[in-house]
């Protein structure tokens, strides 16, 4: 709401107001009011606007308008910030905090997000009190009520969460497999926005033909509406999701009046149109559908939504129209034009009612691809038996069509699209500049950046030699780092020669434009999908010519190495970036210059350091994200390769009882990787990785999968060698193992021998390491670091309810998940180890700090960026 003071005291002089609201150059709303305040509805969150105040004096002659009086404004919006905040779930809920509720379960995957309600009415705060901003004014609730529904709390949430919030929510629900918005409504102006932006970061896999894994937004599938007209004794979201599932996998894919809070009287949320997936397995027995099929479901009356149901009329294969009352809705009915096969579902209550009901079916001018009529004595099994039938006939002969070439028809309808404004499209276009072309990538990498390829390894080689000295011999020490100097400084010229090209120099421009946000993730979105396809066709060219009875080795070699080199994505980019920049630096004291200003910068920051290490696919990653809320990068395989790190803020009235200002946690690659196995050093480069990351840690969390025993004791090595080297100089760090996939109900107590058995079997490698290592004074693992053998287990339950890829995520992973997370923070709040110092983190990933840390606890850099 826009107010101003009317500039004109006299009430005989006729003037009214003209209103202009502007984004950069483009005008948003115009409106013209006689009144000294309006409302300006075209308003996304999150954005600055310019608004424009003229002053109209109409008279029989002409008309004048005033200068403006200018403001400049940015909206308020719900950000995706990190940020550790105290929460106490004893708390009573009230009204006001059920959105940072339902997020806070949205971001750990906790498929019980949507079943949130107040406290009871006594001790809750008075209803006139509760309101979220998107629904203040446009509501009244009841005095009863202790909740709200929750589509009405998904719609208000989208409407205040910024572009990147919108996509982050879209993808946990998708995980939770919730319905997703498709066409989002705005209760006050009536109009409604295709939610393609908020979308594209879903990526799906599944098996039809064979193994495909794309974005939703760019697969083509048939879709399948379900709306209806005036009041129906059935209901339609129930029986999708019971069309969606099977006798083994049944979710409330759909909200429903069934559903906890899905009785409360919707405010906001009617014209929202919601969608999902059914994606089959590839096993006959198990799969629905033997293709993709997307299921789309209007919220409301199609009567009052006449524009959703056109978009879904052109854009489906079929829509399935649930009416009861044939006769008071036989004109509006009549007056439909269908761009789609229409299913009429009707129902009945006797013999009679059924034949009066095909009689007007027959004097309509309905045309309709099936009539389905249920009465009382079909039971529901049998309704959505009829239903799956009807829609296995219509998708085996139906159009595809992807969510990106449905935004095409939603433009022609009036709809306007999230991702149609300036800032995104030109961020498209830049990253889309960068990426054109790209047929090869390993070539693209080699040609275009040409930092990172065989000079970088050598230097990283050499960075490592010069803090082991192994092959010094009996040289001059001071004669032999002279030369290996000599030999980095040669290589970082070389480096230095090549010249920036327009790839990196079109990259460094889109990171310091007012599209960074948007550009980056394009950039991620694009080199994902390019990603994908390459890889998914050199797989396939590597299964087919493992199948060839003359298998050609040299064949495969070269395919396995492209496969290996065939990842690209922005942090490809970003450290091309970094070599340009050391190399740019390398004359005199090479760490100077990058370092001299973070003291300025970082000040006496404050941190504590969280880091998970385990085998490979163990779901540490997984882990990470569901506990912190962040965005790891996931996927079977090596996702991960060296170490990333991420900086969480901890909330003001949080900082005192944790004693620090960030926690930064570190997500590593997976020790004995089978890409790795090959290499000569690779249980070197285990414990160089596990070593640098211990060494950096408050808290180090050892990832076990409960199936693999003896992959769990290579991992329990290497970790003890790396906790052993701690304990030389000065530091006992604290270690917590998770014993994932974990089904038992009483786990922990069943568990109590194995724990002891567990910790001798962690005292013997500690023994053997201890000899390796010449410290024979360390005869326990509770010498060398911090551990309780009771506190510091934690057993979790698989990731999946059921059998991907339509399982959701299980709520008792989330939730124990959860526990450990509070564990965790309590641990931190306990400890008498002081925080460390931001600066002192820097120096230590960067290899400058005392010779006893440097050259025996710590690995050089170099033994991270060849991998990285």
């Amino acid at each position: 709401r826009l107010k101003w003071t009317d500039p004109i005291d006299d009430d005989k002089i006729k003037h009214s107001f003209r209103v202009i609201c502007s984004n950069e150059a483009n005008t948003i709303e115009s409106l013209l009011t006689k009144e000294r305040e309006a409302n300006v509805l075209s308003l996304q969150p999150g954005t600055e606007y310019a608004f424009s105040v003229y002053t109209v004096v109409e008279s029989d002659v002409k008309t004048l308008e005033s200068t403006p009086v200018k403001i400049t404004q940015r909206t308020s919006a719900l950000f995706l910030f990190l940020f550790i905040i105290f929460y106490n779930p004893a708390e009573k809920t009230s009204f006001t905090s059920l959105p940072w509720l339902f997020l806070r379960k949205l971001m750990m995957v906790n498929s019980s997000a949507r079943s949130i309600k107040c406290a009871s009415k006594g001790n809750s705060e008075k209803c006139e009190e509760r309101s979220i901003n998107m629904i203040e004014e446009s509501t009244d609730f009841n005095d009863n009520q202790e909740g709200i529904n929750p589509l009405d709390l998904i719609t208000a949430l989208f409407h205040c969460a910024d572009p990147f919030l919108q996509q982050e929510m879209a993808l946990k629900m998708s995980m939770c497999q919730f319905a997703v918005p498709l066409l989002l409504p705005n209760c006050d102006t009536k109009e409604c926005t295709l939610m393609l932006w908020a979308l594209r970061d879903i990526t799906k896999q599944f098996r039809s033909h064979g193994l495909e894994e794309n974005s939703i937004v760019l697969t083509d599938m048939p879709l399948i509406s379900f709306v209806r007209l005036g009041k129906n004794s059935a209901s339609k979201s129930e029986f999708l999701n019971k069309l969606l599932g099977n006798k083994q996998q049944n979710y409330d894919t759909f909200v429903h009046r069934k559903l906890e809070n899905g009785n409360i009287q919707k405010k906001i949320c009617n014209g929202l149109v919601e969608m999902s997936w059914y994606l089959p397995r590839g096993e006959k027995k198990i799969d629905i559908f033997k293709e993709p099929v997307a299921m789309a479901n209007l919220r409301g009356d199609i009567s009052e939504f006449e524009v959703q149901f056109a978009f879904l009329s052109q854009t489906s294969s079929a829509v399935f129209l649930f009416c009861d009352d044939l006769d008071s809705n036989q004109t509006f009915l009549n007056s439909l034009q269908f761009g789609s096969k229409l299913v009429l579902i009707c129902t009945t209550n006797d013999q009679t009612s059924r034949d009066n009901l095909k009689q007007r079916l027959a004097q309509m001018k309905l045309k309709t691809y099936s009539v389905i009529l249920k009465d009382r004595k079909m039971n529901d099994a049998e309704f959505v038996a009829k239903l799956k039938k009807t829609v296995v006939e219509i998708v085996a002969s139906s159009i595809k069509v992807s969510i990106e070439k449905m935004s095409m028809i939603a433009t022609d309808l009036g709809i306007q699209v999230d991702e149609n404004n300036t800032i995104c499209q030109n961020a498209k276009e830049r990253a889309d500049r960068i990426i054109r072309g790209i047929e090869n990538i390993p070539d693209y990498k080699t040609k275009e950046l040409p930092l990172q390829g065989k000079p970088w390894k050598e230097i990283s080689k050499l960075e490592k030699e010069m803090c082991r000295l192994k092959k010094a011999r009996k040289q001059n020490i001071e004669h032999y780092m002279s030369e290996l100097k000599c030999q980095i400084q040669n290589l970082r010229m070389e480096q230095g020669n090549h010249r920036m090209n327009e790839a990196i120099n079109q990259f460094i421009s889109g990171c310091y434009s007012n599209e960074q946000l948007y550009f980056l993730k394009w950039m991620k979105i694009t080199l994902d999908s390019l990603t994908r396809k390459h890889l998914s066709r050199l797989q396939e060219q590597y299964r087919d010519a493992c199948q060839n009875p003359k298998e050609d080795k040299e064949r495969l070699r070269d395919l396995d190495n492209q496969i290996a080199s065939s990842s690209l994505g922005i942090q490809h980019f970003m450290r091309e970036l970094s070599q340009l920049y050391e190399s740019a630096h390398f004359q005199g004291n090479w760490n100077h210059s990058p370092l001299k200003e973070l003291p300025e910068i970082c000040m006496c920051l404050r941190i504590r350091v969280v880091t998970v290490l385990g085998v490979q696919s163990s779901g540490k990653s997984t882990l990470l994200n569901t506990m912190f809320g962040v965005q790891f990068a996931v996927s079977s395989g090596r996702c991960t390769k060296g170490a990333f790190m991420l900086l969480i803020g901890v909330s003001e009235e949080f900082r005192s009882e944790l004693r620090c200002d960030y926690i930064l946690i570190i997500d590593t690659e997976g020790l004995k990787s089978l890409e790795l196995a090959k290499l000569a050093d690779s249980y070197e480069h285990d414990n160089e990785l596990a070593t640098l990351v211990v060494g950096l840690s408050d808290i180090t969390i050892v990832n076990i999968s409960m199936e693999n025993a003896t992959e769990m004791k290579d991992t329990l090595q290497i970790v003890v060698h790396a906790f052993l080297r701690m304990k030389e100089v000065g530091k006992k760090p604290c270690c917590h193992f998770v014993h994932q996939n974990t089904a038992e109900v009483a786990v922990h107590e069943k568990k109590a021998r194995e724990r002891k058995m567990f910790l001798q079997q962690l005292d013997e490698m500690t023994q053997a390491a201890a000899k390796m290592e010449k410290r024979g004074n360390k005869k326990k693992f509770t010498d060398i670091l911090e551990y309780n053998i009771d506190g510091s287990n934690w057993y979790i339950p698989g990731l999946w309810l059921g059998t991907p890829p339509m399982a959701p995520v299980n709520t008792g992973y989330s939730e124990e998940v959860n526990n450990f997370k509070d564990g965790i923070l309590d641990i931190l709040k306990k400890t008498k180890v002081p925080a460390l110092d931001f600066m002192l983190v820097e120096m230590t990933m960067l290899n400058i700090l005392p010779p006893p840390i440097g050259h025996k606890a710590f690995v050089t850099t170099g033994g991270f960026q060849v991998e990285n």
